[in-house]
């Protein structure tokens, strides 16, 4: 029916290959004429959601759980895998595509442009360090803001000031300190600690440059720095 509203369950990977179960546990098998279409497009997704009861396989992500795909109708699902390629088949199609990829493409330039300028706000260094400020921003800049990167720039949920200190924070725990070769203990609230620890450290490098003090050569941001230029 036109318009109607289907409530779809959500299932987990079962302990079997290939087999779900519920929530709750619960071992499940698909009905003999269903099959599984995997995440990647959303509009034959859509598409098939609209059409009936579907099971969104979900699986863990760090803190959030994210859809591996839907087992759905088989019949739904090449039914809308065949609308959605007549659809992307026309001439409007065409160019409605190309006009929504440069819209795309004009927005993620300018996320990075003010990204960037946000980045050297919070680093706040002494015009003595100006060009490291630049060299600094453009890199983190380039590794936190590519689309679908996962990093906490792509984290619409917090302000933009928030995903800058974490942006630099990030960049600085991975590049002026040995957190990626430490051994940390699988204890929990452990690794965060640990994070919290280097945050600190981090913080207490980039406040010579604020100051505009003399940098050491032994200083890790300044090593890390001469890498990208030289």
């Amino acid at each position: 029916m036109v318009g109607m509203v289907h409530v779809h369950k959500i299932v987990l990977p079962g302990k079997i290959k290939g087999s779900v179960c519920s929530e709750s546990g619960e071992k499940l098998t698909p009905p003999e004429n269903w099959a599984f279409l995997a995440a990647g497009d959303a509009a034959i997704t859509r598409s098939v959601k609209a059409k009936g009861l579907v099971w969104v396989l979900t699986v863990p992500k760090g803190r959030r759980m994210i859809s591996k795909g839907i087992w759905a109708n088989g019949a739904d699902i090449l039914e809308a895998q065949n609308q959605i390629q007549v659809r992307r088949s026309t001439p409007e199609y065409a160019r409605q595509r190309e006009k929504d990829i440069a819209r795309r493409h004009a927005r993620q330039e300018a996320y990075v442009k003010e990204f960037f300028a946000q980045v050297v706000i919070f680093l706040d260094f002494h015009h003595r360090y100006e060009k490291e400020a630049r060299l600094l921003g453009e890199k983190i800049t380039a590794h936190a803001t590519p689309v679908n990167s996962g990093t906490v720039a792509r984290t619409k949920q917090i302000p933009i000031d928030g995903r800058v200190k974490g942006a630099v924070i990030a960049w600085m725990r991975h590049h002026t300190t040995a957190y990626d070769s430490m051994s940390i203990a699988r204890i929990k609230g452990k690794r965060r600690e640990v994070r919290r620890q280097l945050a600190v450290k981090s913080l207490e490098i980039l406040q010579a440059y604020r100051r505009g003090s003399q940098i050491l050569a032994t200083c890790p941001l300044k090593k890390a720095l001469n890498d990208f230029l030289f």
